[in-house]
């Protein structure tokens, strides 16, 4: 059962504690990453055995699998699925960067380019459940970005195919090349490339510690977009909430994975018993009771705070992956929430609007990284390059304070650079 606490009778460590897996990935990620390296395909084919129980002959997709996956769908999810990609693709395409140039002065120009990284590597999950949904999330920002080429990686099932879900998604979100590996192995194999899977400049992508451990030692040889850690939901809602929707806002997270964290904080006890005794009635309904039950029962939590502002404080500090903002006026509270991936405003907005639908991204910084860092978006796709240009005459004006800076630094071959045309010239 779900434990509540009163905030003004707990320790903060209790109140502000994580989920973490309990068990060290580091070396075995490191050897995978090695076995990559070193043999390319023959180990990735290996690890896919291994761990996905498939054998695989080939490790791309053809596209006679992805026309067959569209013909197994049912043509309403494909029909959901543009109406989604559509919401996506309106949203992000507002994040669009301009390049820009400064020439103000006489014989100056200064400026900066938007440059979309050249091939990305879209990481999407398989294992206990896949999500077609990542695959909109991640593909369509980096088609918007201008990327040449992206590139998937999602786990085979045992008989070496793959959910067709996964594939009608890919489809409608343009994806370019699409290849059966999963785990560390597939992150490996787009950082440092192998014979049939290309390597990618920037990995972007949830996954399981392993998936992320992987990225994390990859970092340096290609960017990533973050470090995701186990998803997570903080509900703020006030006494007039309603209990049954609070509750089934929680373990829609809960049923991710046992290591994910369902919070709420709320000004009302009698709220938090209704939630805590909803959950109950609501959680042994759900295809993934058993993966729920551990999430609620390990690392869920109500506290009960003072009031209002307490409360949204208490989230501040958690800055969750997801928070939900149930009041009657959420807009009045949005310039107090400082630290959270994505804000779902009011109490007709469930957090599954977001993973699925209304168009803001839901891969998202978890584990309290929302205090520094943001939800994946265009930017995660582009870089950016300066350029400078100066006339002789422009240079003759700032040369010597150029030399004047580098000698107070003790560069003086710095100083004789900016200066030595000028010599020349007298």
């Amino acid at each position: 059962m779900i434990k509540i606490l009163k905030y003004s009778e707990v320790s903060n460590s209790e109140i502000f504690k994580r989920s973490e897996p309990d068990f060290d990935v580091e070396d075995i990620v490191a050897d995978i990453i090695y076995n990559v390296r070193k043999n390319g395909d023959k180990a990735v084919f290996e690890y896919t055995e291994k761990f996905d129980k498939a054998k695989l002959a080939d490790l791309a997709v053809k596209k006679e699998e992805i026309d067959e996956a569209i013909k197994l769908v049912e043509p309403k999810f494909i029909e959901i699925l543009k109406k989604a990609a559509a919401n996506i693709t309106k949203f992000h395409s507002k994040q669009l960067r301009n390049s820009f140039i400064i020439n103000d002065e006489n014989g100056i120009v200064i400026g900066q380019k938007i440059i979309p990284v050249d091939r990305a590597g879209l990481y999407v999950p398989g294992g206990t459940a896949s999500y077609p949904s990542t695959v909109l999330m991640d593909a369509i920002p980096a088609k918007i970005a201008g990327c040449k080429e992206v590139v998937m990686v999602t786990p085979p099932d045992k008989d070496g195919k793959i959910n067709p879900a996964i594939l009608a998604a890919a489809y409608v979100a343009g994806v370019d090349r699409i290849f059966k590996v999963g785990g560390a192995q597939a992150i490996a194999a787009l950082a440092y490339g192998t014979q049939s899977i290309p390597k990618v400049d920037k990995i972007v992508g949830p996954g399981n510690a392993f998936v992320a451990e992987a990225k994390k030692q990859v970092f340096g040889k290609v960017s990533i977009d973050m470090i995701a850690g186990p998803s997570e939901i903080l509900v703020v809602a006030d006494g007039k909430s309603n209990p049954r929707y609070v509750a089934a806002d929680l373990l829609s997270q809960a049923e991710h994975d046992k290591l994910a964290s369902a919070v709420l904080v709320t000004d009302s006890m009698e709220l938090a018993l209704a939630v805590q005794s909803e959950i109950e009635n609501q959680l042994t309904s759900l295809k993934r009771a058993e993966i729920a039950r551990a999430s609620i029962d390990n690392n869920g939590k109500i506290i009960v705070a003072e009031n209002l502002s307490a409360a949204i404080e208490i989230a501040n500090e958690i800055a969750p992956e997801h928070l939900e903002l149930c009041v009657d006026n959420p807009f009045d509270y949005l310039d107090s929430i400082r630290h959270a991936g994505s804000i779902f405003m009011g109490r007709s907005c469930p957090e599954a609007l977001g993973d699925y639908f209304a168009g803001p991204n839901h891969t998202l910084p978890t584990s309290g990284t929302a205090k520094f860092s943001s939800p994946l978006s265009v930017d995660d796709f582009i870089k950016k390059t300066q350029y400078t240009y100066y006339t002789k005459e422009a240079l003759s004006r700032v040369a010597y304070d150029i030399a004047f800076f580098a000698e107070k630094e003790g560069l003086t071959g710095h100083a004789r650079s900016a200066v030595i045309r000028l010599e020349d010239e007298e």
